[in-house]
């Protein structure tokens, strides 16, 4: 037979243990040149610049025909 509890474990001591388990929401930076939501120290998603320079060329999306 294996290991089993002696004793139930309390809801506030098991709250206690999961305490530091929560999702932290990421951390965003307004970029200096369009002022969208980015990730620090990545290029921007929306223009495509990083450190004021460009860096990635963004298309404009394309259309749907119909």
């Amino acid at each position: 037979m294996g290991a089993l509890p002696k004793r139930k474990t309390a809801k506030a001591r098991r709250d206690k243990r999961r305490a530091h388990d929560g999702l932290n929401p990421p951390a965003l930076a307004n970029c200096p040149q369009c002022h969208s939501p980015k990730l620090p120290h990545h290029v921007c998603p929306t223009c495509g610049t990083y450190s004021g320079r460009e860096v990635v060329e963004i298309k404009a999306p394309k259309k749907k025909a119909g």
